[in-house]
């Protein structure tokens, strides 16, 4: 939160209470016409949010890894379940970091998983095992693919000279 006076932006045309989630703020910030929201203690003012005051509040809930996958799973409303989700990666030796979800088409349910494992093919196995559609998965065994690439053309430029 940036303390309002002096911020040099004009009142906002949303507001929220101090006591107000995060998630509940980001909609607020992304409909304002200016992208900031003012923050109320009750009646007075006592600051305001901006857009790049929630991305380093989103970015805080994240704790930067280098050994993870990402993995996104759609599924029907009525078949979403985090501890089942849980269970299926966890079946496969991996600790489940991150949970996200959000609306997808059809009324599906799409779920943003961060796993920690460089490779995210055991983990895929199991979802799919417990009948999750896989619909996207990456991990930090690409990165690791290429620079060894690019560490190998750089040997074999050496080697040449």
């Amino acid at each position: 939160m940036i303390p309002r006076p002096g911020s040099g932006c004009p009142p906002a045309t949303e507001h929220v209470d101090t006591q107000t989630h995060l998630i509940d703020v980001l909609p607020k910030v992304l409909q304002a016409k200016d992208y900031c929201v003012d923050v109320y203690d009750g009646t007075s003012p006592v600051g305001l949010i901006d857009a790049p005051a929630m991305l380093r509040g989103f970015a805080s809930l994240t704790a930067p890894r280098d050994d993870c996958s990402v993995i996104t799973v759609e599924c029907r409303p009525e078949d979403y379940s985090a501890s089942m989700l849980a269970h299926a990666v966890e079946d496969s030796d991996a600790h489940l970091l991150d949970l996200m979800t959000a609306p997808g088409d059809n009324g599906n349910v799409v779920v943003t998983l961060r796993v920690r494992q460089s490779d995210p093919s055991s983990a895929v196995h199991n979802l799919e095992r417990y009948d999750f559609k896989v619909t996207e998965a990456h991990g930090s065994s690409n990165v690791d693919a290429i620079v060894a690439y690019d560490r190998l053309l750089a040997l074999q430029t050496l080697l040449s000279v």
